[in-house]
């Protein structure tokens, strides 16, 4: 064969090697939980959603805290590193207790013209604390000459999903987040339509809501008894159907391959 066809053939071997070599790794996505026992470790469904994505999950949810908590932790530094602000691909929000977080009597303009710390006295604001000061924080990379976003047009490209709770039961919250993510065009995991059943109708065999079969404790909303927090563990059905319903929605979110 002659050298010259045979050089042509290593070249076009050796380009197609290369560009296999550098295809996009997904598991450079890197994604950040704050909640409270809903989306703490212990669950599973956030890191089991994650190794779905081929994504790092950075869980930094906390049992008995609240929006609020998360945003006093925003306040004083330590929800996230500056290097991990530069890293995070989208913010995911579970903190999903039975409150308005819709309701705009207290929401302020920036999210500077709150006076911290926050309480837990108004569910809404804490969310809308939350929510300006992650984009304005991915935001203003663009004035920091450290970032790799120095200069840009837009800043750090912000990526927020909010989540209702794990079932359809607690209404009050489900239907203001909903409305909240609308406001402000945020995707939302919606845990409480695809995890596979509903308030509306008793479990055939137990003659009670299928919910407390799934769950560890008891709540009571509008005078009928719900499951409260589900089992939790890798091998529990609830935790590995939200897992499905997280990964599914952020595989078309982030265009992980």
């Amino acid at each position: 064969m002659n050298k010259n066809v045979i050089l042509l053939l290593f070249t076009l071997l050796f380009s197609l090697a290369t560009r296999a070599e550098v295809k996009p790794d997904s598991t450079s996505i890197k994604i950040l939980l704050t909640g409270a026992s809903f989306a703490e470790k212990s669950n599973s469904w956030f890191e089991m959603g994650c190794e779905q994505l081929g994504a790092i999950p950075l869980n930094r949810a906390k049992g008995g805290e609240a929006i609020a908590n998360t945003a006093n932790r925003m306040y004083e530094g330590v929800l996230y590193t500056k290097e991990e602000l530069e890293e995070i691909d989208a913010f995911v929000i579970m903190q999903v207790h039975n409150r308005d977080v819709y309701e705009d009597s207290q929401i302020k303009p920036a999210y500077t013209d709150y006076q911290m710390p926050i309480d837990r006295s108004n569910y809404a604001a804490a969310y809308d604390y939350v929510i300006k000061r992650y984009l304005s924080d991915c935001y203003n990379l663009k004035f920091d000459k450290n970032s790799r976003y120095y200069g840009s047009l837009t800043g750090k490209p912000a990526l927020v999903v909010l989540c209702t709770d794990w079932h359809d039961a607690r209404t009050l919250y489900n239907e203001s987040v909903r409305k909240l993510a609308a406001k402000w065009g945020f995707p939302l995991v919606e845990f409480d339509k695809y995890v596979g059943f509903s308030k509306h109708q008793l479990h055939p065999v137990t003659g009670a809501q299928t919910s407390l079969i799934y769950s560890t404790d008891k709540q009571v909303i509008d005078g009928v008894t719900y499951g409260w927090h589900p089992l939790r563990g890798r091998h529990q059905p609830v935790q590995q159907r939200m897992a499905a319903v997280f990964a599914d929605l952020m595989h078309k979110l982030l265009l992980v391959k």
